[in-house]
This record gives structure tokens, C-alpha cells and sequence, in this order.
């Protein structure tokens, strides 16, 4: 889309047009018929903004609540961070008492909808249409007399006089695979990190995939999950970091745990239940931590999975009635299934080389009974645990 496009889409007929294809679902058997009727009214390149607009619209309600008014470009609304986890972080800043903040890389404006409910904002892009994007999704949200907009490349941004900043760095490279490496992010997180001595309050979000031995010393790394999905991490700098240099939070309901000291955790043979935790918690490398508020151990000094002798309810971790423990073995693992009448199964892999897409049809299932198959390492050995969810 183009910004003449845009600034059609604003304008009557085109709100009118937008207005009557709302009702319209789009899918591959529709497109092109409705594209071909667009195209008697209006230019193609007016028509495909108009489709384009009403299908991630319909896309982006599984991130904001007002997706029916706002704007996207596609690649925009996949780097566009949920709105409860942005409303999340925007709590910080305002706890931190900051009334000033940059949103770095504000794409099209779903962070600075969530800070300008709490503070003013300045949102930066290189991106033209993006920041026009952002400022009508402001707009939608009633916050636009709270935000700002710049346009410039933060390779050549001088620090701004904020009293925070929020920075959103590209973590894909042109081929929309994730980068892991935090020097190699566009623009990389080091210039930032060199803006401390200006701007030393700062959160910075950075793929949960990160390499770990990359994250800075003197940060707090916080990774959010919500509905149990890991989203994303954040570096916290300055006032903004806690007493943690490890978080992981869980949304929506903001459930957290930190990095703490304590003693060893062992790993021992699976007792009666099984503990898979959040994968915030993982990512965070807090399974250790989750082990001692649950008293339980690892079922491997490499695996996450937790075992117990009791059922405690957490949010950090679903749990599993333990039925049976034993060696991977093909035949045995089918000839149990059968015997049992188990037509249907969960497969869980953690750890073990096999490939469950594979393994499935081989298990050759018949029966009317269901159960969850973990492919694990129990002890270092190939280990089959299965179970039933509590």
C-alpha cells in the first residue's frame, strides 16, 4: 500500500466502501470476485488497499479490541505486539513514574496506544505510511493528543529528551526468519545501550529466542507468555529493571516469578505427577526456581519436566497424572496403547529425536480411550511417560 492509498482509505467513499466490506467475509472462493468489483469503482491499487484492510482487520482481533477501526500493513501487524501485553509494559513506565517516553520503531502505533494511555509519547519510524498508520490508530484508541509523531532512521537519531524509551528493533531478517542475535538486530540493540548515558531508562524488546550468553549484565530480561504462548522478552535498563535479572510473567493474568537462589534441584525418576512449565519459565531458565516452589525435581539434568509426588496447582506449569514409565520400544509402546483401548493421544516431545508426525501413524491407534504421550529423557535414557492432564 501507498500513502495515496492511505489517505483514500480516510477519506468518505473510502470509509463508505470499508463500511459495506466489513459485512463481507474474505476468504480464496471471494476474493476475486469482490476485487473485480471494486475495480469498477475504484483504481486497483485503491481496491487492493481496501481489501487488504478489511482482511487484517479481521486478522488483528486476536490482538486489539478496536481492530475493526484501525490500520495495518501485513508485516506490520505480525511485529505488532498483543494489546495486553503491551498494556502490561506500559504499567511499568507509568509505575516508574516517567511522563515522557519514545516508542522506537513504533511501526504502526500498538505499543504507543498502550504508553499514551498512561503517558506521552513520541513514536519514531523511518516508515512513512506506518507512522500516518499509527497516528489514525491513535486516534481510533482516543489517545492522539497524547502521542506524537517522528519520521527519521534510528541508525541516525540522536537521543531524544524523553524520560524513557521503549524500543522495538527488527528481530526478522528479509526472509521473515527470526534473528537470535541481539548485535545483529536492525538496528542493533548496542546502539541503545550506548544512548544509557543520556536516556539510561529503557526497555527493549528482543526475540524469547534470544541467545542467552548475549543478554547484558546489567539488564533485567523479562519473557511474557499469554494464554500460555510465549510472546516475546524485554531488556529493563535503569529504573525501569527490577531487584530480578530474570522474569518471567505470564499473561493475562500477570502471574510472575523471579531468579533466586536456593538449593540444588536433582533429577530422579518420575514419581506420580509430571510438571511441564510455562514456556516463559523456560525461556527464562526458571524451571530450577519452579522446582523448589513445588518441591519437585527434574526427570533430567537437561530436560525441563518437573516430577512430584503431589499435585500443586500453579500457573506456571500444567500438570499430569503419571499412569506408566517406561524405555521407548515401538511394539511396546503399541501393544500398551492397544491393550488399553487407546485410540487417541497427545504427543509431547521434550527432548527425544523422534518426530511425532512420524511416530503417530506407526502407533497404528484403535480404540475409543485418550492419553498423553511424553517422548522424553528420563535419567539420560529415551523414556516414554504417559499420562492424563489434571
Amino acid at each position: 500500500m501507498q500513502l495515496p492509498d492511505f489517505y483514500f482509505l480516510l477519506s468518505p467513499a473510502g470509509q463508505q466502501i470499508l463500511s459495506e466490506l466489513s459485512t463481507e467475509p474474505i476468504n480464496q472462493d471471494t476474493h476475486l470476485s469482490l476485487a473485480s468489483r471494486l475495480r469498477q469503482k475504484v483504481s486497483p491499487s485503491q481496491a487492493h488497499a481496501l481489501l487488504e484492510t478489511t482482511l487484517l482487520r479481521q486478522r488483528a482481533t486476536k490482538k486489539f479490541s478496536h481492530a475493526d477501526s484501525m490500520y495495518f500493513t501485513r508485516e506490520a501487524l505480525e511485529q505488532a505486539t498483543a494489546e495486553p501485553v503491551a498494556r502490561h509494559r506500559a504499567n511499568r513506565f507509568q509505575d516508574r513514574g516517567f511522563n515522557y517516553v519514545a516508542d522506537l520503531g513504533c511501526g504502526v502505533g500498538g505499543d504507543s496506544i498502550a504508553l499514551a494511555n498512561k503517558v506521552r509519547v513520541i513514536g519514531v519510524d523511518r516508515d512513512r505510511l506506518r507512522l500516518a498508520m499509527a497516528w489514525e490508530n491513535l486516534r481510533t484508541y482516543e489517545h492522539s493528543d497524547r502521542f506524537e509523531a517522528l519520521q527519521a532512521d534510528l541508525l541516525e537519531l540522536s537521543p531524544l529528551p524523553v524520560d524513557a524509551l521503549f524500543v522495538d528493533p527488527g528481530w526478522r531478517d528479509k526472509n521473515g526468519r527470526r534473528i537470535y542475535s541481539i548485535h545483529k538486530y536492525h538496528p542493533p540493540v548496542s546502539i541503545f545501550v550506548d544512548w544509557q548515558k543520556i536516556v539510561p531508562h529503557q526497555g527493549i524488546k528482543i526475540s524469547p529466542g534470544v541467545n542467552y550468553a548475549e543478554l547484558p549484565s546489567d539488564a533485567e530480561a523479562e519473557f511474557v507468555s499469554y494464554k500460555g504462548e510465549v510472546r516475546e522478552a524485554v531488556l529493563w535498563f535503569g529504573d525501569l529493571r527490577s531487584d530480578a535479572n530474570r522474569r518471567a510473567t505470564l499473561l493475562p493474568g500477570g502471574h510472575t516469578l523471579t531468579d533466586s537462589s536456593g538449593a540444588k534441584v536433582e533429577a530422579a525418576y518420575p514419581k506420580s505427577f509430571l510438571y511441564e512449565p510455562d514456556g516463559a519459565v523456560i525461556r527464562a531458565h526458571l524451571v530450577k526456581q519452579l522446582a523448589r516452589m513445588l518441591g519437585a525435581d527434574k526427570i533430567d539434568d537437561t530436560i525441563a519436566s518437573l516430577t512430584a509426588d503431589k499435585a500443586i496447582a500453579t500457573p506456571f506449569a500444567r500438570s499430569f497424572q503419571i499412569e506408566d514409565v517406561f524405555p521407548f520400544g515401538l511394539k511396546r509402546l503399541r501393544a500398551y496403547l492397544r491393550e488399553r483401548n487407546i485410540g487417541k493421544v497427545t504427543i509431547k516431545k521434550r527432548g527425544s529425536p523422534l518426530d511425532p508426525a512420524t511416530l503417530l501413524p506407526q502407533l497404528r491407534l484403535r480404540g475409543e480411550e485418550h492419553c498423553y504421550l511424553f517422548l522424553t529423557r528420563v535419567l539420560t535414557k529415551p523414556t516414554v511417560i504417559i499420562g492424563q492432564e489434571n
